[in-house]
């Protein structure tokens, strides 16, 4: 089960999250994106303490098309240093396992 993983992305709000998803749904880099509201983020950036609300994009995946997702996001991300995490899947319903490699697998 390590060829799945979870992607957290953290973003400024709805309307970005909606448009990097809608790009790595086009590009097959993810089989489904959830994106949660207002999450409070609490960091050290240059030097200074921040605090601000963004939202936090989990996306489903496989190990194959991390470098692909990781990309995308970094292109088109606001941030200058987005944060794009990647989590194995350690266990997980054999049915939805098998919905990500599907749904993720290259179309004609």
């Amino acid at each position: 089960m390590d060829e799945f993983r979870v992607v957290f992305v953290t973003v400024p709000d709805a309307a970005t999250g909606r448009m990097l998803t809608e790009k790595l749904l086009d590009a097959r880099a993810v089989a489904c994106v959830n994106i949660l509201p207002q999450v409070e983020s609490h960091y050290w950036w240059q030097g200074k303490k921040e605090q601000t609300e963004e939202w936090l994009m989990v996306c489903k995946t496989t190990v194959s098309h991390w470098e692909k997702l990781r990309a995308i996001v970094a292109e088109n991300h606001p941030y200058e240093c987005p944060e794009i995490i990647a989590i194995p899947i350690a266990e997980g319903h054999s049915p939805y396992l098998g919905w990500i490699a599907r749904e993720t697998e290259a179309r004609g």
